[in-house]
C-alpha cells in the first residue's frame, strides 16, 4: 500500500521537508519546529536588557563594551511537536482507492514528522491508539497504517471526542477522510480543541468529483447499503456537479473558520505530485 511512498526518491525529498505550524506551540523535548516561545537553539531573535536572574552566559559583552549597555542575547525556541494522524476507514473509503491515499499522505506526513523527532499518534474509528517516536518509529508507523482496512460505520466526531480526551497538549492534528457523514461539521469543530493546529486532508476519487455518464443505475450507500434507483441523465449530472461545487466549498469554509489548512486530496492525482504540490501550496509541509 505504501510502495510508491517508501521510494528512496519520494523519502528523499521528504526528509528535506518539516511540518509548518502556524500556532504556537510547545512540547517536552527540543525538535525541529520554530516556536513563539524564546529558548535555546542557535538561531538568534534579539536583544532585551538584563534583568537579575538572568543567564550571565547570555550576556551581548560586545555591545557592552560598545554601548555600556548590559543586553541578553534571546534564541528562538524549537519545540517538539505532538502529530495526531487521523485516518478515516469507514467502508466508502474503500472506493477509488481512497484509503490508500489517506494512509500514503499521512505516512508521508508521519515521517516528516519522526524524522523531526516529534511524536506521531495514530487515531483509527474503533481501534486503539497507536504511538510512535523517532525515525526508528518509521517502519512501524508504515506497518500499522498498512494494516489498516476499510469497511463498516465509522465516527469522526467519536475520533475527535477519544483525542480531545487523551490529548495533553495542542499539537498538530491531520484528519485523512472523505467526510461522508453526516456530522463531519461536528467532527471539524471538535479537533482544533485547546489550540492544535488542524489540517483537513478531503480524500476524494473520480466516483465522487467525475462521475460518468451511466445511464440507468443503482446507487448503494456504501455506508448504509441502501439502494436508489435512478437515471444519470446530462441534467442530473449537471445538477449533482452543482451540489459538489458547494458542499467543498462548505468544506473549505468551515476548515477556514477555524484556522484549519484545507487540502482537496484527488486520488487521481499522482502522489509524489500531491505531496510537493498541494500540501505544500498548503503550507503544510516546507
Amino acid at each position: 500500500m505504501l510502495h510508491e511512498l517508501r521510494s528512496p526518491e519520494v523519502l528523499g525529498t521528504l526528509e528535506r521537508l518539516q511540518l509548518r505550524t502556524r500556532r504556537r506551540i510547545a512540547g517536552q523535548l527540543v525538535g525541529g519546529h520554530r516556536s513563539r516561545r524564546y529558548g535555546s537553539s542557535l538561531d538568534f531573535a534579539d536583544f532585551r536588557e538584563y534583568q537579575p536572574g538572568d543567564d550571565f552566559r547570555r550576556i551581548d559583552y560586545l555591545t557592552l563594551a560598545r554601548l555600556d549597555q548590559l543586553l541578553i542575547r534571546l534564541y528562538d525556541a524549537e519545540d517538539d511537536l505532538t502529530v495526531r494522524l487521523i485516518v478515516d476507514t469507514s467502508a466508502s473509503m474503500a472506493i477509488d482507492a481512497k484509503l490508500q491515499r489517506a494512509v500514503e499522505l499521512a505516512g508521508a506526513i508521519g515521517f516528516v514528522a519522526l524524522t523531526r523527532r516529534d511524536r506521531v499518534e495514530v487515531h483509527v474509528p474503533g481501534r486503539a491508539m497507536a504511538r510512535f517516536s523517532g525515525r526508528t518509529g518509521v517502519p512501524e508507523l508504515f506497518a500499522h497504517l498498512e494494516s489498516l482496512e476499510a469497511g463498516g460505520q465509522g465516527s469522526l466526531s467519536r475520533v475527535a471526542a477519544d483525542v480531545l480526551g487523551r490529548s495533553r497538549s495542542a499539537g498538530m492534528t491531520v484528519l485523512c477522510s472523505d467526510l461522508l457523514e453526516p456530522d463531519w461539521d461536528v467532527a471539524l469543530n471538535r479537533f482544533p480543541a485547546r489550540g492544535a493546529e488542524l489540517v483537513v486532508l478531503h480524500v476524494l476519487g473520480t466516483g465522487e468529483l467525475d462521475p460518468p455518464q451511466m445511464g440507468d443505475v443503482d446507487l448503494v450507500d456504501s455506508e448504509t447499503g441502501e439502494r436508489i434507483a435512478m437515471s444519470l441523465t446530462g441534467t442530473t449530472l449537471s445538477s449533482y456537479r452543482d451540489r459538489l461545487d458547494e458542499w467543498l466549498e462548505d468544506v473549505a469554509s468551515a476548515a477556514r473558520r477555524i484556522g484549519a489548512a484545507y487540502v482537496l486530496a484527488d486520488t487521481r492525482t499522482p502522489l509524489r505530485e500531491q505531496l510537493l504540490g498541494g500540501l505544500r501550496r498548503s503550507e503544510v509541509m516546507g
